[in-house]
């Protein structure tokens, strides 16, 4: 068989399996799911890409994956840069902000895995992303919500707080300097009932 009836079987059997994964993805709707050339060129599309990255089929295969990218991102050589160390290392994974078709900003937690040839030839990449914003936001929330919280107990200078996981025993005291706080960590508040608790939400707080 000559090299050039070999390339030709190789080049077949590529955009066989380059088909049949578009069919596996094709329907996939909460991840982004496609295929780049070794360049990073866009050649498959799939649901979740469209939804979450906003462009329909015809208007992004072709195209570079830079384009999900912020112009920061862009201007600072960063998509290159990952295909460069999932090229090198064969999986790069990474969470920062991307871009939709609208100019929208998510956070997304990207995955990029080389695909080789049996001979060990980049034919591209496999690209999956995921839309991480709830999650973030969620996240962000709860620590913002956490920081006022130690703000406020921080500033109280006429009361001793504590704080007690769902056992009931002490988890936390403010202020931390108090006098015998130490002692009372991991303790249960059993043997305290004779005080008066006042509750809020899921955490108890007891002055003394």
């Amino acid at each position: 068989m000559t090299p050039r009836k070999r390339g030709d079987m190789s080049a077949t059997a590529l955009h066989e399996a380059e088909q049949h994964f578009d069919h596996l993805v094709a329907g996939v709707s909460d991840y982004a799911i496609f295929l780049l050339s070794p360049e990073g060129n866009v050649k498959t599309w799939n649901a979740g890409a469209e939804r979450i990255e906003g462009y329909r089929p015809d208007e992004i295969i072709g195209r570079h994956f830079s384009a999900f990218y912020p112009p920061e991102s862009v201007a600072s050589g960063w998509p290159g840069e990952e295909l460069a160390m999932a090229g090198a290392q064969g999986r790069f994974e990474d969470e920062g902000w991307r871009v939709r078709k609208d100019g929208s900003r998510f956070w997304a937690n990207v995955v990029i895995t080389a695909i080789r040839a049996a001979d060990g030839e980049l034919t591209g990449f496999l690209k999956i992303t995921r839309d991480l914003t709830e999650r973030r936001e969620t996240e962000e929330t709860l620590r913002q919500s956490e920081q006022r919280f130690r703000l406020l107990v921080e500033g109280v200078k006429e009361y001793a707080i504590f704080m007690l996981d769902p056992e009931g025993e002490f988890v936390l005291a403010w202020p931390t300097t108090l006098s015998g706080s130490g002692r009372l960590m991991g303790r249960n508040a059993a043997g305290y009932r004779d005080r008066r608790w006042a509750v809020s939400g899921r955490k108890r707080c007891s002055s003394v």
